[in-house]
């Protein structure tokens, strides 16, 4: 059996931002033995630790602008992409780090939620919850068959 990691990132208090949070939040309450979650605000080398682990890593997101005319779920490969900010990477980064640290490069996805509504504030509007559940059921669907 795979183990599956549901990263969710994001701010819960800038409305649909915080819908990673709300995905992992209920994958947990309906996952099954081998997905495992977690909530951070931003991703960090300090999650290395916990992705060398696991075999598939899911990371959930809002997508923002003219793109975000549906669920996205897009291969990440592992690639360094330089940035000023070293408390902050991209999942492809995070799996580069993992590899050179660990030697392990878990499969990974980027699940891209539609979101619409960035102002300040908590709760998902109603579309980006519709597009939360389509996600959530997806992830649902890719940690059975890797049971």
């Amino acid at each position: 059996m795979s183990r599956v990691l549901v990263i969710g990132y994001g701010n819960p208090s800038r409305r649909d931002d915080g819908v990673g949070h709300y995905v992992a939040e209920e994958i947990q309450e309906r996952a099954v033995g081998n997905i495992s979650t977690l909530t951070v605000f931003q991703l960090g080398p300090e999650l290395t630790e916990t992705v060398k682990d696991y075999d598939l890593v899911v990371f959930v997101d809002a997508q923002v602008g003219q793109s975000a005319e549906g669920l996205s779920v897009i291969p990440v490969e592992a690639a360094y992409r330089p940035s000023a900010f070293t408390h902050v990477m991209s999942p492809a980064s995070l799996l580069a780090l993992t590899k050179a640290l660990y030697k392990k490069e878990p499969e990974a996805l980027i699940v891209a939620v539609p979101g619409y509504d960035f102002d300040f504030g908590m709760g998902l509007c109603d579309e980006t919850t519709k597009w939360a559940e389509a996600a959530i059921e997806r992830i649902l669907e890719l940690s059975r068959e890797r049971e």
